[in-house]
């Protein structure tokens, strides 16, 4: 029986450890310092921007189209397994057209997932105004309405996964820290860690911003960088507009998330280290998010705050995000980390790809 010891369990590392669970065959076990969900996870809205992605080929769009299809059948799956909710919007995401924007490219993008076989709604102001009245348009031309899009909320999606993979057999190990691996390249055989040795036949590091320390101690290291994300949690006494129609609403890379009873998640700011590793959160920055939001929907300003909070994102330095594949003079460990702002969206399919790594599709 092969083992499989998982480095990570944000949303990437516990959706491989559910994937694997469904192999017969496999040992698993998952590591990580902190409890489930602590990192990027965490702090992430869970917009799933796929269908309404700019990306429309090869692997980028390859990998959405993927995840986006899995999410259909993975919630209630998980939902029957972990007996839990996962709140997962099904309403779709509206992406505003602010003004000067070329129309042209979202009716090119409208027709290229018509090809692929996907929906977008190109809307006009009176079509905005008449669906979402709870939208300012003076500075808005229209909308594109994607209604194959999710939103889901992170943290419990990852509580559930890990849950139902610990009903197929998976062991989770937390508060256990890497210090050390015994490596014979092309092979590392155990890792040393605070509660033991652990020996496997695959490794995956899907420990996001921690991947760099565990790949440097292998000699090969992955460079992923910090960038903080700040969001709030904004509660207004009734829903925005429709209370039958609340999408995930988008502009100008603000993202607008009803949650349910009268609350919305704001976010995100970006925001990439001035010198060393430290972010400090510019509260600024957060300001002018809160104040494009109320642009777009100007109840918004009669809203209490009810928390604020940020998070790390890893992001890849000098290659594109995600990494996914074999760390270079490696046969059996295995990378899926510095997925930036796409973890939550990117997941279902990264635990794809690296199931087909460990158990060829034509061999299971």
């Amino acid at each position: 029986m092969s083992h499989v010891v998982i480095i990570g369990c944000g949303v990437v590392g516990a959706a491989i450890a559910y994937e694997l669970s469904l192999v017969p065959g496999l040992r698993i076990t998952v590591l990580d310092s902190q409890p489930p969900a602590q990192a990027s996870t965490g702090a992430a809205l869970g917009v799933l921007m796929g269908v309404i992605s700019q990306k429309i080929k090869g692997k980028a769009w390859q990998m959405r189209q993927t995840s986006i299809q899995r999410y259909e059948t993975l919630i209630p799956e998980l939902e029957a397994i972990a007996k839990r909710k996962i709140p997962f919007n099904r309403q779709g995401i509206l992406s505003l057209c602010l003004a000067g924007e070329d129309l042209a490219d979202r009716e090119k993008l409208l027709e290229i997932r018509q090809s692929q076989g996907w929906e977008l709604e190109i809307w006009d102001k009176a079509k905005l105004q008449n669906l979402c009245p709870q939208i300012d348009t003076k500075n808005i031309t229209g909308a594109v309405y994607s209604p194959q899009d999710r939103q889901l909320d992170p943290t419990a999606l990852t509580l559930a996964l890990v849950e139902a993979a610990q009903h197929n057999g998976v062991t989770f190990q937390f508060g256990v820290t890497v210090l050390n691996s015994q490596t014979s390249p092309p092979f590392c055989h155990q890792l040393e860690t605070t509660a033991g040795q652990i020996a496997a036949d695959w490794f995956v590091v899907a420990a996001g911003l921690g991947s760099t320390p565990l790949t440097t101690q292998l000699h090969q290291k992955v460079d992923i960088r910090p960038v903080l994300g700040q969001a709030l949690q904004l509660h207004l006494e009734h829903p925005l507009g429709n209370p039958d129609f609340q999408p995930a609403i988008t502009g100008n890379d603000v993202h607008i998330v009803p949650v349910g009873d009268g609350d919305y998640w704001i976010g995100a700011t970006v925001e990439f280290p001035s010198n060393g590793e430290e972010i400090p959160p510019n509260h600024e920055l957060l300001e002018s998010v809160k104040q494009q939001a109320i642009a777009f929907c100007p109840e918004l300003a009669q809203a209490n705050i009810i928390r604020t909070w940020s998070g790390l994102r890893p992001r890849p330095e000098g290659r594109p995000a995600p990494v996914i594949g074999k760390l270079p003079g490696f046969n059996n460990v295995l990378l899926a980390t510095g997925h930036y702002r796409n973890g939550v969206l990117l997941a279902p399919a990264t635990a794809y790809a690296i199931r087909e790594m460990i158990i060829p599709i034509n061999s299971q």
